[in-house]
């Protein structure tokens, strides 16, 4: 799992390459906490674009960092799942709380 981060404007992009499960979940967990520490965001958006899998395990992940934006009263999105992950997240329910682009 590969993680990049730049900013759009006022809006902090994370780009998610690769699987996110049981076993890179810590890794992208840490990755994402210490950029979302800094606070000087208005919104994020999750590009899964380049993510190839995901299992339970990171959709935990995905919404233990959406509860820490949304704390902050910013909004989060997600910007081109691939197809397996778009799919993941309608039969999750991802879509009902995280708004896609």
């Amino acid at each position: 799992m590969e993680i990049s981060t730049n900013f759009e404007g006022a809006t902090l992009v994370f780009k998610l390459i690769g699987e996110l499960d049981e076993h890179s979940a810590e890794f992208v967990r840490k990755k994402i906490d210490a950029c979302l520490s800094d606070n000087n965001y208005n919104a994020v958006i999750f590009d899964l674009s380049r993510m190839s899998f995901m299992d339970s395990t990171g959709i935990g992940v995905i919404i233990g960092r959406y509860k820490i934006i949304r704390k902050q009263n910013k909004a989060v999105y997600v910007r081109n799942p691939s197809p397996t992950v778009d799919k993941i997240f309608k039969m999750s329910g991802l879509y009902e709380i995280i708004t896609k682009l």
